[in-house]
């Protein structure tokens, strides 16, 4: 079923029910649209989009930051048979005008935060004929025209552009963590499996209510609403990660779901453990699941999360937006005695640990993890060499290392770029991040080779101490002497760990930072 006719038929059911909530603690606003708003919503956008010419098959970059008309916006796109395009918040301006050159989008729909950015390449966005503002009349460029004065405008009625459920839907460009940000082509059937997944992954019902916190633009937070979507189950978008703004979220809003990045349940454990908020101060007893995903999780997270919150199900959900997003791989609420592993395949998915030339390993070694089920991308777009490495006989390679324990647990290692290979020695930075991350006075660590003309690369630690706390290098030293000796981080560098919007370490830029610099300590 196309994202569209769901969408339609909640509105038909629950009309009058809230779809959305949008939760500004900022501006210590609350916005609400009921399920018949937001179909409509959808419909006028698709109408306007149809008549400045946009047809089935053309791309509509869609820029802007967490807010309740993202969604409308996004799914009048797909109701005009084009695609949408949603692109990272955190572009720059050049990075905007090279996704939207290699989109050849037609119309740009953007924040009022994005203002500078797209003055700036106007002139060079060559494709683009229409540009659409989602902010105040009085702030808004003479070349754009107002999200609300279309809405007023066109029509609420469906368009009933025919479409496929094989047809393309979109385009999502990877994160950029590795490298130049590539197009990832996804279709109707890719996006119809993610609410299928994620439903049967966490048993959404009608009366849950899903809090989203990460960038709509990102396969993941998305597609975990999509299991809420199915059902007709409410959401909130919270515009602020503040410990005490999600925990007001959840109580006033009686959520019962909530997906979370591990420096967000960090931050909240530290902040019940500070005394910064009193878990009393809260209803929080319909919370039922707390899920994990877009990194690896530390199970000393997740052990100290239990201590706090014995009652909350939890899963960690694993998945690349070339999967669509998360849940070919999870864990399962009921495996909790396997915090640590990524899981088991997903729902209608299936999975194989394969070395350098595609042949399975036996389970306990260490090789690729690859993949299979009705979430797989189409493509790259326009970039065949790339889905030419990345696909094959239906499977996606997903350039993760990862073992099967005896029990079929897949365990992730690292990514297959971040391996350290020191004196000949392959070393999972992953693994090093886990044990540091169980020190109580450290708040973050990222683990990354540097070059080293001996032992050709070696591994150096970046670590965030806890607020409040002090640590030594010599500290560092003595906790590290439980690890053998050639995974212990031979340098040790005290600073931030830099995370992308979805929460995975940006460890090109730690590269960058920490690749030349020699002042640290050296471990023994």
């Amino acid at each position: 079923m196309l994202l569209g006719d769901i969408l339609a038929g909640n509105a038909r059911m629950y009309g009058d029910e809230v779809a959305l909530i949008e939760r500004d603690p900022v501006k210590n606003r609350r916005r609400e649209i009921t399920w018949k708003a937001f179909d409509d919503q959808a419909n006028r956008f698709a109408n306007a989009l149809i008549a400045k010419g946009i047809n089935k098959g053309d791309k509509v970059i869609h820029l802007m930051m967490n807010c309740i008309e993202w969604l409308p916006a996004y799914f009048g796109i797909l109701r005009t048979g084009a695609w949408a395009v949603p692109l990272n918040f955190r572009f720059s301006a050049q990075e905007i005008k090279l996704c939207a050159a290699i989109a050849e989008g037609k119309a740009l729909i953007f924040g009022e935060e994005f203002i500078e950015r797209v003055d700036e390449i106007k002139g060079d966005l060559a494709t683009i004929r229409d540009y659409i503002l989602i902010g105040p009349d009085a702030i808004r460029p003479d070349y754009a025209e107002g999200y609300e004065d279309i809405l007023e405008r066109d029509s609420p009625i469906n368009p009933d552009i025919e479409i496929g459920i094989e047809d393309e839907a979109g385009l999502y460009f990877t994160s950029g963590t590795t490298g130049t940000p590539k197009p990832i082509l996804l279709t109707h059937r890719n996006l119809e499996a993610a609410c299928i997944v994620e439903n049967r992954h966490h048993n959404q019902t009608h009366g849950d209510n899903f809090l989203c916190i990460p960038p709509l633009y990102h396969t993941g937070a998305k597609m975990h609403w999509f299991g809420n979507l199915i059902v007709g189950a409410k959401a909130v978008i919270l515009k602020g990660i503040r410990p005490e703004w999600i925990l007001e979220a959840i109580s006033e809003e009686r959520v019962t779901i909530v997906w979370l990045l591990v420096p967000w349940a960090q931050d909240i454990l530290l902040a019940i453990e500070n005394g910064d908020v009193e878990l009393g101060n809260y209803t929080l007893d319909q919370w039922r699941l707390m899920h994990i995903g877009a990194q690896p999780v530390p199970p000393s997270l997740i052990r100290s999360w239990k201590k706090v919150f014995p009652h909350h199900d939890y899963d960690t959900n694993y998945g690349l937006s070339e999967t669509t997003g998360p849940g070919c791989v999870h864990l399962g609420i009921e495996n909790i005695h396997k915090v640590g592993a990524i899981g088991i395949p997903g729902f209608d998915w299936e999975c194989q640990i394969i070395d350098e030339n595609r042949n399975p390993l036996p389970q306990g070694q260490t090789g690729e993890l690859m993949v299979k089920g009705p979430g797989v991308m189409k493509g790259y777009y326009k970039n065949p060499e790339a889905t030419g490495s990345t696909l094959f006989k239906g499977w996606l390679l997903t350039g993760d290392m990862a073992r099967m324990d005896d029990d079929g647990f897949i365990w992730l290692v690292d990514r297959k770029k971040d391996i350290i290979i020191t004196g000949g020695e392959n070393i999972y930075p992953v693994e090093i991040e886990d044990f540091l991350a169980a020190n109580d006075k450290i708040q973050d660590a990222a683990v990354i080779g540097i070059p080293d003309e001996r032992l050709g690369e070696i591994p150096v630690a970046i670590i965030k101490v806890k607020p409040g706390k002090a640590m030594t290098e010599d500290e560092v030293n003595e906790f590290c002497q439980q690890l053998p000796r050639y995974k212990r981080p031979r340098r040790i560098f005290f600073g931030d760990v830099p995370r992308n919007p979805t929460g995975k370490i940006e460890k090109p830029k730690l590269r960058e930072i920490y690749g030349g610099r020699r002042e640290s300590f050296r471990i023994k």
